[in-house]
């Protein structure tokens, strides 16, 4: 099955349940609260939801394939840090789900002018490829991404479907 299309299946799943009154034990969309911030740890490898200040799920993550040390510039492969938004979400991405975060912001834009580079952009969380090039368990085992921070499809949906535009995200080392 695509991304996309289990995509679809499994929010639809989800709409189904929460329209049809009397379904039991079913995940409902409204029954998933809503983080007011994100919160990772790259050292961790650990994402955050957290609503009031407390954290109500958790995830394991992988990061860029240079994971130590703040993203500069395009293709250095680390994931920035710093504080952003979840500023778009996009269901037609290459990987399964994806949530933009807004690097660079104007801090990491004029770092980047004194250096003269390009800070770099499409800093996103995602799930896994679409189409994979490598077996499940690198993708599960190893910092993978070109700076992004990756998570299972099935941690996709709960994050996609926990999160609101303009979510604050908090990258820490």
């Amino acid at each position: 099955m695509t991304g996309r299309l289990q995509i679809l299946c499994a929010l639809g799943a989800l709409l189904i349940a929460s329209a049809v009154p009397g379904l039991q034990g079913s995940a409902r969309a409204n029954d998933f609260p809503i983080a007011d911030k994100v919160v990772v740890e790259k050292s961790k490898r650990k994402l955050h939801l957290l609503k009031g200040g407390v954290s109500i799920r958790s995830f394991d993550i992988a990061l860029g394939i240079r994971p130590v040390g703040d993203k500069e510039k395009e293709g250095d492969f680390k994931t920035p840090e710093g504080n952003y938004l979840l500023d778009a979400k996009n269901p037609d991405s290459e990987y399964f789900l994806a949530i933009h975060v807004s690097y660079p912001n104007s801090y990491d834009l004029a770092e980047a002018r004194k250096k003269g580079v390009d800070p770099g952009g499409a800093i996103m969380i995602h799930g896994q490829p679409n189409d994979p090039t490598r077996s499940e368990a690198y993708y599960r085992t190893q910092d993978w991404t070109n700076g992004c921070i990756a998570v299972s499809n099935s941690d996709m949906i709960d994050i996609w479907l926990m999160t609101a535009e303009n979510t604050p995200i908090e990258i820490r080392p």
